[in-house]
């Protein structure tokens, strides 16, 4: 098995088509550690983004328990709000969870495993903000409405995030598989 040399130290696909490392198989000439830098840009890059909608969310639950209505919420949605805020935080905590290994494991030349990493708590992140997002829309509909427009609520949003989120990427990458 042998590999062709890359003008830039990365190398092409061997003999037996495993291209798990190859540096070029998406058509960029970059080392294992320029591809690790951009791929860590890309991480921070959605955790910011992630992170600030997060951030809104769990202002706006924390805003709510300060609020006069809120005393008139019945047991079950005072438990409903308080898991929400802790999801609110769980979600916080799992996005920034790939910074703080960074920071750990900073000038330890670990790169690609803070990327993948990174990678599995962005996921972990969506997830939790998937939920949670359900969560608040569903609180809101039960608390303004009641209980049969929070579940429809609930179950609408559900279904356009697994749609949006999961299957249509699911569908593209697939196609993407057989363009290539």
């Amino acid at each position: 098995m042998s590999t062709q040399p890359h003008p830039h130290g990365a190398r092409s696909r061997d003999d037996t088509g495993d291209d798990s490392a190859d540096d070029t198989a998406d058509g960029r000439a970059e080392t294992p550690n320029e591809r690790a830098d951009r791929n860590w840009n890309d991480v921070l890059q959605e955790l910011r983004v992630l992170q600030t909608g997060t951030q809104i969310i769990t202002g706006f639950l924390l805003a709510l328990a300060f609020q006069p209505a809120f005393a008139d919420l019945t047991a079950g949605q005072r438990t409903f709000y308080l898991t929400l805020v802790v999801g609110s935080a769980l979600s916080a905590i799992v996005a920034l969870a790939p910074v703080a290994l960074h920071r750990f494991l900073f000038r330890h030349r670990a790169k690609q495993t803070v990327v993948a990493y990174g990678h599995a708590a962005l996921m972990t992140a969506l997830l939790t903000v998937s939920l949670l997002l359900v969560g608040v829309v569903a609180f809101i509909f039960e608390v303004v409405v009641g209980d049969a427009a929070s579940w429809t609520a609930g179950i609408v949003l559900g279904v356009i995030i697994a749609v949006l989120w999961v299957a249509i990427p699911l569908v593209l990458r697939a196609q993407k598989g057989r363009d290539t």
